[in-house]
């Protein structure tokens, strides 16, 4: 099996660009999966689709997760991931920009593990994208 520590799945390239500098700079950047739309998310965590030939029990060690996102929305991938038995156990970070109380109750509903606010300078960015990278990939113990 091949180790994936971070599946990130986010449709805005200034966001990546500036998640994977953060996660560089502090030495936090190992093997990172990025995907841009919620339909090929779907694929690529339950194996099917174009990433039918993936093995399903590669799974990453967390996933950061965008709630806007095309084709399908954030919320319809969380609740996916921790209603299937074979996906439920991976920890799932809700990374966004909304601040809408209903988007923060739902991701609960559904099971996420932590729900971050974007900050909006790169500095307080940085700081916490780097944490959050220390946390789910050194500190936090995962099955």
């Amino acid at each position: 099996m091949k180790t994936l520590d971070i599946l990130y799945i986010e449709d805005d390239v200034t966001d990546i660009e500036l998640t994977l500098r953060a996660l560089k700079k502090n030495n936090v950047i190992n093997n990172i999966q990025i995907i841009k739309d919620g339909e090929e998310a779907l694929e690529y965590i339950f194996a099917a689709g174009r990433y039918a030939e993936r093995d399903i029990r590669d799974k990453p060690k967390v996933i950061l997760l965008d709630l806007k996102l095309p084709k399908v929305g954030g919320l319809e991938i969380l609740e996916k991931i921790k209603s299937n038995e074979n996906t439920k156990t991976i920890p799932v970070v809700v990374l966004t920009s909304s601040r809408e109380e209903n988007d923060l109750i739902e991701s609960y509903k559904y099971g996420v593990n932590s729900y971050v606010v974007k900050p909006i300078n790169f500095s307080s960015f940085s700081e916490a994208i780097s944490t959050l990278g220390l946390y789910w990939l050194l500190i936090n113990e995962s099955l």
